[in-house]
């Protein structure tokens, strides 16, 4: 999507962690590859403090400060990918204050913590191998933005602002989640293709499509709406994002072969489904946990 020039950025939203150092020594493992693969949206930082390489990370204080001090509309936002962030953030904001008591929820605003390299949090340490994720003891959402190089990169997603900005909504989907207690209710230990670790993965895709339905709708502090009306091409880049991050799509590339019952976020086809449900029917019609596993 694209923000409208004009739109006022407020700040806050978002704080950047200054960088972590390592000790230790060697190349990164397949075994960290895996973690890399598995570890994709799930929530959790599956590393510890090791990774595959055998390089301990040793987290300097975190000291965190306003990263987008200097972002101040949505030109800004358009133009750089921390601005694009805090737009994203106070347009995630501004919709999910709104659709609270649809859902019945107390809304509250999660953190967004942006890092490079590694970060410490009450999940355990983030890294750039863990990729984005919701800790929902701190109620926050972490991301490393070297993450979006790789998305582009490694998984085939056209790698434009939106299909950022569906990150970020997937990972506030999960607040949400945690605001209505099915995050935590649900056991996400299992596995395959109806499991519940799939159903809380496709219900965020879904309230990230709810996101970008109404995102331009979504107004600043002064009334301005924060985009431009939404495009086609633009829907496909968000899509092509939520393909790229499906478990079949990452089975096929890291092994050459796909294992349905190792299922924990849904196929690209589920991904994209679950996202267009959202996109077109709103928030309300992303009750993932009541329908059979033939319809996921």
């Amino acid at each position: 999507m694209t923000f409208n020039d004009d739109s006022r950025l407020s700040g806050g939203k978002v704080t950047r962690r200054g960088r972590g150092a390592a000790i230790g020594g060697g190349a990164v493992g397949v075994g960290a590859i895996i973690v890399f693969l598995i570890a994709q949206f799930t929530g959790v930082d599956l590393t510890g403090l090791v990774d595959g390489g055998g390089t301990t990370q040793i987290q300097q204080p975190d000291q965190s400060v306003d990263a987008a001090a200097e972002c101040r509309t949505g030109r800004d936002a358009n133009l750089q990918v921390e601005c694009r962030m805090e737009g994203a953030a106070e347009s995630l904001d501004a919709f999910w204050t709104a659709e609270a008591r649809d859902l019945g929820i107390t809304y509250s605003t999660p953190g967004f913590v942006l890092f490079t390299d590694s970060t410490s949090t009450s999940c355990g340490q983030a890294s750039a191998a863990t990729g984005p994720f919701y800790c929902p003891p701190d109620r926050s959402i972490y991301l490393d933005t070297a993450f979006y190089d790789d998305l582009q990169s490694q998984y085939g997603s056209s790698g434009g602002p939106l299909a950022q900005m569906y990150v970020v909504a997937h990972e506030w989907g999960h607040h949400i989640q945690q605001l209505q207690g099915s995050f935590a209710n649900t056991d996400r230990s299992g596995t395959g293709a109806s499991s519940g670790s799939v159903r809380v993965e496709l219900q965020a895709d879904c309230y990230a499509g709810a996101w970008v339905g109404d995102a331009a709708n979504t107004e600043d502090a002064d009334g301005n709406t924060f985009f431009e009306p939404i495009t086609r091409a633009q829907i496909d880049d968000a899509l092509s994002a939520a393909s790229a991050v499906g478990d079949d799509s990452i089975q096929e590339r890291s092994s050459g072969r796909v294992d349905p019952d190792s299922f924990t976020h849904g196929s690209s086809a589920q991904r994209q489904e679950w996202f267009v449900q959202g996109y077109q029917r709103g928030a309300t019609a992303c009750d993932t946990f009541s329908v059979p596993g033939s319809s996921l």
